[in-house]
């Protein structure tokens, strides 16, 4: 029968996450994530495996938080509120470019920049995540359409592909030092680009 781990894996996982958060995935070795997890390195690839596949563990569950998170704020509901949603999700991505005060960015951009050319797994997990994300945004874009917020002539896709990003430039340059005011007004500004209906004598409605 086998023993049981004597670690709490979600623990170890956060760790390590940190330690490739920090200094990279050709910057940590096995021996600085035994050190931050407090295992010994046999007891790690026993768990997790050699380090691309200790790294792949982390990097997807992070996709799979970036997803959640937008899961969470684009959760569909009456056509009336989708405007609502899409702008409190960009609203927040530039609140949270803005409150990285380290300038860590995000995991996801890191490690694309450093492995998504070399790396299959990465690249592979990363395009289903951007694909996750704009697929959001297109549904709360065409609920708005229909509620007449957004111009029903207008490419859901198109939209949401621009959005997607918006938000996810705002990381980037906010790890750059763009300041928080201009953050918020890059979030603003995104928003209010988006194409109004035209009424009946040509004027444009409030988005």
């Amino acid at each position: 029968m086998a023993r049981p781990r004597a670690f709490d894996e979600r623990q170890v996982l956060e760790r390590a996450r940190e330690q490739f958060w920090a200094t990279g995935f050709a910057g940590t070795r096995m021996d600085d994530i035994a050190r931050v997890t407090g295992l010994g390195k046999g007891s790690l690839y026993g768990a997790f495996g050699d380090k691309g596949k200790l790294f792949h563990r982390v990097f997807g569950d992070w996709c799979a938080a970036v997803v959640e998170v937008a899961e969470g704020v684009l959760a569909g509901g009456p056509d009336a509120e989708a405007m609502g949603r899409l702008s409190a999700y960009v609203r927040l991505m530039a609140e949270n470019a803005a409150s990285d005060a380290e300038r860590r960015g995000c995991l996801l951009a890191k490690s694309v920049a450093e492995l998504a050319g070399q790396d299959p797994v990465v690249a592979a997990r990363s395009a289903g995540t951007m694909t996750a994300l704009q697929a959001l945004l297109r549904r709360e874009i065409a609920a708005a359409q229909r509620h007449g917020d957004i111009d029903g002539a207008a490419d859901p896709d198109e939209l949401a592909a621009l959005l997607l990003t918006v938000v996810r430039g705002l990381e980037a340059v906010g790890k750059a030092g763009l300041d928080p005011r201009t953050l918020s007004r890059v979030a603003d500004t995104a928003l209010a680009v988006l194409p109004r209906p035209t009424s009946a004598n040509g004027d444009s409605g409030a988005v």
